[in-house]
């Protein structure tokens, strides 16, 4: 029996030696995360956001490329991920509103999903969390060390960012949808405001291989 307050380590005491006969095709290792790869067009997007008078609901357009890297050793761990950005325009306009990098990551021997992101107003999260019967859930707190956020010190002011969560939904029909929940603290305003964004994404375009498999193939990275 474990006593009360002691942590179990899930780590071996080797922290170096990496997986040995690594699979190389990160399409066929991706689990839960396979049905994400490829590229996406959603058409309708809403955002529901802070504004000084109230908040603002906004429909917009979303483009997410999703491409499979090679897999990745920590030590002993292994993951295999897709790489990703996603473009967003509001409906009517041409300019980006929102844009984002990271990665989606899978470790086949614990069944851990993450997701990294970083957005060009000054912010990154590390999310993790599981496969659901129907989809990904994955969720990230300010102030933690594991799945955590980090912000520039204006958006801790002004915009200070409490959690993060996003779920993912699959549909019988290939397509799939999410609903991201952000909790915000606005300056002047009480209690925590939902910034909630939520679409649904039909594949437009197959994803590639993995960097390592296209030159076993013989093709260009």
């Amino acid at each position: 029996m474990i006593a009360p307050g002691v942590t179990v380590n899930p780590f071996p005491d080797d922290i170096f030696t990496e997986p040995e006969n690594v699979d190389p095709n990160g399409l066929a290792n991706l689990g839960p995360l396979r049905r994400l790869a490829g590229v996406w067009e959603g058409r309708k997007g809403l955002d529901v956001n802070p504004k000084a008078d109230g908040p603002e609901r906004r429909e917009y357009i979303e483009r997410i490329e999703m491409t499979p890297i090679d897999p990745q050793a920590n030590g002993p761990q292994l993951f295999y991920g897709l790489r990703y950005h996603v473009r967003i325009i509001a409906v009517g306009e041409e300019t980006t509103f929102h844009d984002q990098v990271g990665y989606w990551l899978w470790e086949p021997a614990t069944g851990l999903v993450m997701q990294s992101l970083a957005i060009p107003r000054g912010q990154t999260a590390l999310a993790g969390g599981k496969a659901t019967e129907t989809g990904l859930k994955v969720s990230a707190r300010r102030g933690e060390t594991e799945y955590g956020i980090s912000s520039t010190a204006f958006l801790e002011h002004a915009f200070r960012t409490e959690s993060y969560t996003l779920e993912i939904t699959f549909h019988d029909d290939g397509s799939w949808s999410y609903i991201s929940d952000t909790m915000l603290a606005v300056l002047g305003q009480e209690g925590l405001f939902q910034h909630r964004d939520h679409n649904t994404l039909t594949k437009v375009a197959e994803p590639q291989g993995n960097p390592l498999m296209r030159r076993q193939d013989g093709l260009d990275l």
